[in-house]
């Protein structure tokens, strides 16, 4: 079963490495979709979970800072290093208070499995149909797309990041953070 997780892994990061070079195709010029806009209302959004109650909604987190992250695969390369830099500085972001979501498109078993095998104290949220991610302009097809949105604690989104690097993400998510708090106090 891991040999074919990794299999497929490998040929997940392959096709999302040449997927740029596709993207003449008509229609595709928004790859993902619309984003939503900075300093407006974020989409709201329910998905199951892995943990707690068995649901998360934003509106749980009123209140707080939240990361909101797109990833596309649990168990690739890529997404198991965004998450393990994410659960790194967890306590760091506490502090800060804010909380860090997870979303993709796998299942709520497979988020469990991945949550387990890694240590993973936060949330992740399965967006099976991309319902969630289209509202976030992070779907592509059948996975969502390595974004990542910050929102205050009034549900406003304060930052996006897209073309992640998954090795320095995290950090780069937290120095943001802490010029947007520094900002609003």
């Amino acid at each position: 079963m891991k040999l074919l997780r990794h299999l497929f892994g490998i040929l997940l990061i392959v096709s999302l490495a040449l997927l740029p070079w596709f993207n003449f195709i008509p229609g595709a010029d928004a790859l993902g979709g619309k984003l939503p806009a900075l300093d407006q209302p974020a989409p709201t959004f329910t998905l199951p979970t892995n943990t707690g109650d068995g649901e998360v909604s934003l509106s749980d987190y009123r209140g707080k800072w939240v990361v909101l992250y797109f990833y596309p695969k649990d168990f690739t390369s890529g997404c198991t290093l965004e998450a393990r830099r994410f659960q790194q500085d967890l306590p760091k972001y506490q502090q800060i208070n804010t909380q860090i979501i997870g979303v993709s498109a796998d299942s709520v078993n497979t988020h469990a499995e991945f949550c387990d095998s890694e240590g993973l104290k936060f949330p992740l949220l399965a967006d099976t149909n991309g319902k969630v991610s289209k509202g976030y302009g992070s779907w592509l097809g059948a996975l969502s797309m390595r974004h990542t949105f910050i929102i205050d604690p009034d549900g406003v989104i304060r930052e996006i990041f897209t073309g992640v690097n998954p090795s320095i993400h995290s950090q780069e998510v937290l120095a943001r953070l802490s010029e947007l708090q520094e900002i609003s106090s």
